[in-house]
């Protein structure tokens, strides 16, 4: 068992119940997710090549073009995981700059599809690396919004080392579950705000020897995962 992979399991879990929702995806460990629910316990999901096409099981199953995308953006039958620069505690998103926005001293990904997705429909978030630098008291510019300014749902959080919700009176961000070898301290530390940590913090649960065996030998038998998980 390893990390990515039970990450990969994490990903899955954040699209359990959805139904027939578009499912989305920024990162190969979210979309290795998205596929395994489908293939389990998510059979209605629909998954996307990213471009005009769905898929099942990596075959063709239809035609999404991207007009009817934005439907269901509007609809709110879609749930994405993207993934984040900086996040603060209530969810607020940026991929856009890092620095002063008169001054920035990094230019990233502009907003993109952040401000629709965020006030539309459920959002979670895939972060590779655990960090103080992503995890933020206040992002320098907000591309997604957070609880706190209106979002529809953000949903959870998956990283490296744990998964987030935001199951608190405030919809602050919350410690759902540690991944297997990772301590509550580590996670803390790794956090740049205070984070609301349950007396009692479950561990991540790890893939089943079913999932295991789609992870290796049908989603991914390259073993690309590894290389994404840092």
């Amino acid at each position: 068992m390893t990390r990515a992979e039970t990450c990969v399991a994490a990903c899955a879990e954040a699209w359990r119940g959805d139904g027939a929702v578009l499912a989305s995806f920024a990162g190969l460990i979210p979309q290795l997710g998205a596929r395994l629910a489908q293939l389990t316990f998510a059979p209605g999901l629909l998954v996307t090549d990213g471009e005009a096409t769905l898929l099942r099981d990596g075959l063709e199953e239809g035609w999404l073009p991207y007009r009817q995308v934005f439907s269901m953006v509007a609809a709110g039958t879609r749930h994405v995981m993207m993934g984040a620069s900086q996040l603060d505690r209530f969810g607020n998103q940026n991929i856009s700059c890092v620095g002063p926005w008169e001054r920035p001293t990094s230019q990233l990904l502009c907003v993109r599809g952040a401000p629709g997705n965020t006030i539309n429909h459920p959002v979670s978030y895939w972060i590779p690396r655990h960090s103080p630098r992503v995890f933020v008291e206040q992002v320098d510019m907000v591309s997604g919004i957070g609880h706190d300014r209106g979002a529809y749902e953000i949903r959870r959080v998956v990283t490296n080392l744990a998964v987030l919700d935001f199951a608190t009176p405030d919809r602050s961000m919350r410690l759902r579950s540690v991944h297997p070898g990772v301590t509550v301290d580590e996670v803390v530390a790794a956090t740049g705000f205070p984070l609301t940590v349950p007396d009692q913090v479950p561990q991540t649960r790890e893939p089943t020897g079913a999932e295991l065996a789609l992870i290796r030998e049908r989603l991914d038998p390259d073993g690309r995962r590894e290389r994404e998980v840092r």
